[in-house]
């Protein structure tokens, strides 16, 4: 029986290696021929200590790349810094392939296993004589989408940039309706100089690797998967939720037991839990609708409130100093008896808890997947990245969420009203709507597909056989 080694690049930032470590270990625990890799390159503001290492099976060790040193804000958009911060960790990357390899002795080097800004990492594969395999953490439906914009820009000229801002519809065979510019990701407009956007400069080398691993399942999103048959790209391996659902440390643990005991004292399925991800913040105009819709709703509700970073600077948002100046006069007395205002959340958590009913969410990937999984009815409020495209299709294709909005975009500087919040929080907390329904049907059918014999362990298992066939 031979030992085979999987090199693990996710993409920098805590959200792409949580994501990247629940596959590895899928992937370990399913075959004991299999030990994993994961190469860790750090942001240039993120700490130096990690929770999300700690207690993993011995057959997933962990490579800590050397830190490098890149301006934040020397890139245009998040996707063109992602995009450099990879670059430069390439041939640190190169570097430790050659030490794992001299290292491991009799165990084999089966390939790469990418995501979807780390496609300079092919190269590194190739020159190993590896495969590559991409793990696209985002949706099935999103991968479509930009598979067929490089198709259009490739083969028919399509000139994307005529979609943003825009009321202009696209057809994208991954999708059930056309869908609208307005909610395009800014992404697939950020150049590189005068090139393609750098997005689709990603996507064409998508198509390079052997197969394509995506964290969804066929139950959630089959118009999606189905539309890829017959298509010319790499295999798709629908294998989630990939989620991981245990609270990291003693450490989260002890921050997270006052909001715990304070859910503890609400009635079932009465709070509404607003939480924006590891990025997502507001200014003081928004933050005060926000409560004005939360008191004109009148829900119970847990909201993780946090201050943006300094304008320029990509870095993690910060908790407000004194949340009293931020919030409408009054707002923590008045609401003292259902509400609390936090900074940082255990998000996972939260959701699990009996006492949550309704989640105003982000849209991203992650969220989303965490609260099907739980049977959470979301209302979406996108903030960047692709979220406004899984917002879209929540709300339009699969009507598994409520809209407050599904164009919001935090860097256009727009204000949602607290009218369209308190309506949008009535629908969500809606006991009998039809979304909380559909949402229990796909939380049940979540789960089996990960249990032995579901279409997501199925899959999990053909690429396994697929990647061994493929070891040189």
């Amino acid at each position: 029986m031979k030992k085979v080694e999987l090199v693990f690049v996710p993409s920098p930032g805590v959200g792409h290696l949580a994501a990247t470590l629940e596959m590895a270990k899928l992937i370990a625990n399913r075959d004991d021929r299999l030990s994993v890799t994961i190469f860790i390159m750090k942001l240039p503001f993120e700490s130096e200590d990690s929770k999300t290492t700690e207690s993993v099976a011995s057959s997933i060790r962990f490579i800590t790349l050397p830190r490098i040193e890149i301006s934040s804000s020397s890139s245009t958009s998040p996707a063109n810094f992602f995009t450099d911060v990879v670059k430069a960790y390439t041939p640190l990357a190169r570097e430790a392939v050659h030490e794992l390899m001299t290292r491991s002795g009799s165990v084999r080097l089966a390939g790469f296993v990418i995501d979807m800004f780390c496609t300079s990492m092919i190269d590194v594969a190739n020159e190993f004589g590896v495969p590559s395999y991409l793990f696209f953490t985002s949706s099935a439906a999103f991968l479509g989408f930009v598979l067929h914009l490089q198709s259009l820009h490739d083969h028919h000229n399509l000139e994307i940039t005529e979609f943003k801002d825009s009321d202009a519809e696209l057809e994208v065979p991954s999708f059930v309706h056309s869908v609208p510019g307005k909610v395009f990701p800014s992404v697939v407009f950020d150049k590189e100089g005068d090139e393609i956007p750098i997005l689709l400069h990603h996507t064409q080398r998508f198509r390079e690797t052997k197969g394509i691993i995506v964290n969804t399942f066929v139950e959630l999103e089959s118009h999606a998967i189905n539309s890829f048959s017959g298509d010319t790209s790499p295999p798709i391996y629908p294998i989630g939720p990939i989620l991981n659902t245990e609270v990291e440390s003693s450490e989260v643990q002890q921050q997270a037991i006052e909001i715990m005991n304070w859910l503890n004292d609400q009635p079932p399925s009465s709070v509404v839990f607003l939480c924006f991800g590891s990025m997502g913040s507001f200014n003081g105009e928004q933050v005060r609708e926000i409560a004005h819709g939360l008191e004109g709703s009148g829900c119970r509700f847990l909201w993780s409130l946090r201050q943006p970073p300094p304008k320029g600077k990509m870095e993690y948002p910060i908790e407000y100093g004194n949340k009293e100046e931020v919030l409408p006069e009054g707002f923590l007395d008045r609401t003292t008896k259902i509400g609390k205002v936090i900074g940082w959340a255990p998000q996972v958590a939260v959701l699990a808890h009996p006492a949550v009913g309704g989640f105003v969410s982000h849209c991203g990937w992650n969220s989303t997947l965490e609260s099907l999984w739980y049977g959470v009815p979301t209302a979406t409020w996108p903030m960047y990245a692709e979220q406004q495209l899984n917002a879209f299709q929540m709300v339009k294709d699969l009507e598994l969420a409520v809209e407050i909005k599904i164009d919001y975009d935090k860097d256009k500087g727009y204000i949602v009203s607290s009218q369209d919040i308190e309506k949008g929080l009535r629908q969500l907390m809606d006991a009998d709507s039809e979304v909380r329904k559909k949402r229990q049907k796909m939380q049940e059918k979540s789960r089996k597909a990960m249990m032995d014999g579901g279409s997501s362990y199925s899959y999990l298992g053909y690429f396994i056989e697929d990647m061994m066939t493929n070891v040189p």
